[in-house]
């Protein structure tokens, strides 16, 4: 296994910049998510605004082959939707946008659910309490605690919501590289696995399954979906651990700690 990165403080101030780029680049989007609009369109949007506006480099495009600027996932998609010109959004949908900025040498990576027009409220609770459930993650975060903490802490409000977290993807460590170690898991034992260190960056991004927790690769070799349809949802932030606690590197003005 590589060795956890831990950032100095002037790593984490880039990191900082780079988190505040991709904060602007949700803002920017926010007007556009609307019935109607593609999902390519919104990629190109995005890739506009980050290489054009803020003179940064959107680090998904080329990262494992890949050929877009972000993930779409829209409904039970779980994670990993390509981008296409015929895939229109439509009034009820609710899609996952998932974006990576590069800015002087780091990355900040985050994801926002968004619901398109008017949505069932089965479908809005389940994005309120998957971006709860993120957040619960990040709560658990501070020196001294574990790995195993923030996916149990993940993972047992999922459970009280009656809803499943998918396994087979899980959060990373970031910094330099887009994916560095450690490996953040949604689901777990407290006391158990990496202790936190101050200095750590890595992401917390939960799958949460309406349905059950099993999902299977399309034959694009990209999108995942849930196996039984049933919708998928997932917030993402890049987290620093601090001194006393944590540091939400990828924080939008229109949320609050």
């Amino acid at each position: 296994m590589n060795e956890i990165v831990l950032k100095t403080n002037d790593e984490l101030d880039l990191m900082r910049e780079s988190g505040r780029l991709l904060a602007s680049v949700f803002a920017y989007l926010d007007p556009f998510i609307q019935p109607g609009i593609s999902t390519m369109k919104i990629n190109d949007l995005v890739e506009d605004f980050i290489t054009n506006t803020l003179n940064a480099r959107p680090a998904s495009k080329g990262q494992y082959d890949f050929p877009f600027v972000l993930n779409t996932s829209v409904n039970e998609v779980v994670c990993h939707g390509m981008p296409s010109e015929t895939h229109i959004l439509k009034a009820g949908d609710i899609v996952n946008v998932d974006i990576t900025l590069e800015k002087n040498g780091f990355i900040a990576d985050s994801s926002k659910m968004y619901m398109v027009g008017e949505v069932s409220p089965l479908a809005k609770r389940l994005v309120d309490k998957t971006y709860e459930a993120m957040w619960q993650g990040i709560r658990a975060v501070k020196p001294g605690a574990t790995l195993g903490d923030i996916g149990y802490a993940i993972q047992k409000f999922a459970a009280i919501n009656n809803y499943s977290v998918v396994r087979e993807y899980c959060g990373h460590g970031i910094g330099k590289e887009m994916h560095e170690e450690p490996a953040v898991l949604h689901y777990g034992t407290p006391n158990s696995g990496i202790v936190l260190k101050e200095g750590m960056t890595f992401t917390i991004e939960p799958m949460i399954n309406q349905g059950e927790a099993k999902v299977k690769l399309k034959r694009d070799g990209w999108t995942v979906v849930t196996r039984d349809k049933k919708l998928s949802a997932q917030w993402e932030h890049t987290v620093a651990v601090t001194a006393d606690g944590y540091e939400v590197l990828t924080l939008r003005t229109d949320e609050c700690l």
